[in-house]
């Protein structure tokens, strides 16, 4: 049975999307959104192909469209838009947000980032500067 949410506020300011259940309500942070989004631009295409997500820590969400009855996709500032959000997704979200946020900053980590640095440095692009070319 999927869960529908009762009400869905974005909060510009503060950079939350609150998202309210029958039982429960959640404030997911816009990076948090962004960072988890299940797009295949950042989960890839199978086990172990994700794409770590760096300088995301001031993305906002410029629109968010409903999708059907069952999900919403948002419009991110730094042109992501191709993530489709489930009630399920939102709700195992914010069911497990502090757990995620953790792992995301011990990701940046291992990445090389001090800190939580890398939620400010610019995206890292698989492949940059190497060339397919032969010479």
């Amino acid at each position: 049975m999927t869960i529908t949410p009762t009400a869905i506020n974005v909060r510009m300011q503060s950079r939350l999307l609150e998202i309210d259940f029958d039982q429960v309500s959640f404030s997911l942070p816009f990076e948090l959104l962004r960072v988890y989004s299940p797009s295949a631009e950042v989960r890839g295409h199978g086990e172990g192909q994700e794409v770590l997500q760096t300088g995301k820590r001031e993305v906002s969400i410029t629109a968010l469209q409903p999708v059907g009855n069952y999900a919403v996709q948002p419009h991110f500032t730094d042109g992501h838009n191709t993530g489709i959000f489930s009630w399920d997704y939102l709700h195992w979200l914010g069911e497990n947000r502090d757990s995620l946020w953790r792992t995301y900053l011990e990701r940046l980590q291992q990445a090389g980032f001090p800190g939580d640095s890398g939620r400010d440095a610019a995206m890292l692009v698989p492949g940059a500067g190497k060339s397919c070319s032969s010479k």
